[in-house]
């Protein structure tokens, strides 16, 4: 995704200007506005799907012994499919416009609405709402860290993103262990991993605005990418914490 892309992401220009900016604030509003919206579709998805018998029946099943729900395969293809979008995008989208990244936010932010249902089904709408604010609260802080601090977060980031991998990895050993100490340990660190990587996120869209100047379709690209990135770092700082924190129906 040249660079918007995580593994690409350029470093921290020394002579950005740090005053306050009209663009910048303008910049990054329309980022937190797409990236809201995004949630929003995302929960409207989710608790419909979860509803709406005929399609919540088609992705998941109930385990008749325990309870619980999981994924059917057509399920389990849906909840991977973003991660897949994603990385195919970084190989496939060359000729970034606006529209392109769009789609690809739009695209994503539904299949995830879609594969979300599995929260609505699985923990009570208390335990929601609340992991939500808390989440909310805690990625308010972190964006407004990234935001205003001088530090160059860029080796961080960097160590974060290696991170993600190894946290998707032992993820997919949960699935297979089921051991209640591994999928506590990968819900402590996802919610550490993404908790920094907001910060991060943020610092790197502030320094974005200034490496692109006044181009308008790239600051169009720019806007997309960047309410992805903190789209996805809120999700999954939300499932982790829900998963620590949630109420099991």
């Amino acid at each position: 995704m040249s660079d918007f892309d995580r593994g690409q992401s350029r470093s921290i220009p020394q002579t950005a200007d740090m005053s306050v900016d009209a663009g910048l604030r303008a910049f990054m509003l329309g980022v937190y506005n797409k990236m809201a919206m995004g949630l929003v579709l995302s929960a409207a998805l989710a608790y419909g799907v979860a509803n709406f018998a005929p399609v919540r029946d088609l992705l998941y099943v109930v385990n008749p012994a325990t309870g619980a729900v999981g994924y059917s395969i057509l399920g389990a293809v849906l909840a991977f499919a973003p991660l897949v979008l994603v990385l195919a995008s970084s190989f496939l989208m060359r000729n970034l416009t606006a529209a392109n990244s769009g789609a690809l936010y739009w695209a994503v932010v539904s299949l995830i609405g879609v594969s979300g249902a599995v929260w609505v089904l699985r923990y009570t709408g208390a335990s929601i709402a609340s992991t939500f604010l808390i989440t909310a609260t805690a990625f308010g802080a972190l964006s407004l860290f990234g935001y205003t601090t001088k530090r160059d977060l860029t080796g961080f980031g960097s160590f974060l993103i290696m991170a993600v991998w190894g946290l998707l990895v032992a993820c997919i050993a949960t699935w297979f262990f089921r051991s209640p100490m591994l999928y506590l340990i990968v819900s402590v660190a996802g919610v550490l991993i993404f908790a920094g990587l907001t910060a991060y996120d943020t610092q790197r869209l502030k320094m974005t605005y200034y490496q692109i100047g006044g181009d308008s379709e790239q600051l169009a690209v720019a806007t997309n990418f960047g309410a992805l990135h903190l789209y996805l770092d809120f999700i999954n700082m939300f499932q982790f914490l829900l998963a620590l924190l949630g109420g099991r129906r």
